[in-house]
């Protein structure tokens, strides 16, 4: 009489078994535009990096930094690329937008996950780079109001710094195929940023030429283009820019 040997069990490595647990991420989907939209399986941006962080611990509390998976993608490249580029310079995101977008106030965009706000990088008295002071005082960065000379205080903006950062998000947005739409920035402060060495880079990027609602001196806003879906909302189609 044969034998048969019973079934055979194949023990998998423990170190494997959060990889094929998880589930794949959902893709982010954007709706609408940055002023009337919203945007499912947003993501989370990271409180902090190497050469970054966020402009509030109780904004990210909050859920106030949420993105489109593609724009958090080009984010993070950006900032790997300045260690390089701008080393030890530091940089501070602002607020971007809700898990689910939708209005968040007191912003007029930041809808569908495609707009982020960038508080500007600064230099001390001494010559520092620092992140930008923030504080319920100072309405967490948004109240620091900078002169015509980019001075606020013992602080001034490090434009070398801003022009190196545009220019990394410029080349990360291309390498991952998405689009710039608008960059706003205080008019009256332009002509410095454009004077750095990089500023010669800058000129494709579509920087806002009218004046903005509110200044934009202490933080530069960003929209990106990514193809989104149609948003319906109170039985009105709200096509994708």
């Amino acid at each position: 009489m044969t034998a048969y040997p019973g079934p055979r069990i194949f023990l998998l490595p423990l170190f494997l078994l959060p990889f094929l647990l998880a589930a794949p991420a959902a893709a982010s989907t954007c709706y609408g535009r940055p002023g009337a939209g919203s945007i499912g399986a947003a993501v989370a941006l990271p409180a902090g990096g190497t050469n970054f962080q966020a402009y509030s611990a109780l904004g990210v509390q909050l859920g106030r930094t949420h993105v489109h998976g593609q724009v958090s993608d080009v984010l993070l490249d950006a900032y790997t690329a300045l260690e390089t580029s701008a080393p030890g310079k530091r940089f501070v995101y602002g607020e971007t937008g809700l898990q689910a977008g939708g209005r968040m106030q007191p912003h007029r965009t930041h809808q569908n996950g495609l707009s982020v706000d960038f508080m500007v990088p600064v230099l001390d008295a001494q010559g520092r780079s620092v992140p930008l002071p923030s504080s319920p005082r100072n309405k967490f960065g948004y109240g620091v109001e900078f002169d015509a000379a980019g001075r606020a205080g013992a602080l001034r903006i490090d434009y070398a710094a801003l022009a190196e950062h545009l220019y990394a998000l410029q080349r990360a947005a291309h390498a991952r195929r998405i689009g710039i739409a608008l960059v706003i920035f205080d008019p009256a402060l332009m002509p410095a940023l454009l004077a750095t060495p990089r500023g010669k880079d800058l000129r494709s990027l579509p920087f806002m030429q009218r004046k903005p609602w509110v200044r934009h001196d202490e933080h530069y806003h960003v929209d990106f283009t990514v193809p989104c879906q149609p948003r319906k909302a109170q039985g009105k189609v709200i096509k994708a820019r």
